[in-house]
């Protein structure tokens, strides 16, 4: 790979050849990016519900038992 660019100006390797690849992959790139943006939410949206589900049961659980002691 080295071989290539040998030779080449520096804004060839800097400048040219990343901006190409942003072009061609940046389709790619950014639905890779969507998609863990989008997974790391549901995931958040998961470990909510899944701790006001915890926290409704365990209020509701002390609260039925308080009113059997009476």
């Amino acid at each position: 790979m080295r071989e290539i660019f040998t030779g080449l100006p520096w804004w060839v390797k800097w400048i040219a050849v990343p901006i190409i690849a942003l072009v061609v992959f940046g389709g790619l790139i950014a639905s890779v990016v969507g998609f863990v943006i989008g997974l790391l939410f549901k995931v958040l949206v998961f470990v909510a519900l899944v701790g006001g589900l915890i926290y409704v049961v365990r209020k509701f659980m002390s609260s039925s038992s308080s009113r059997s002691d009476w």
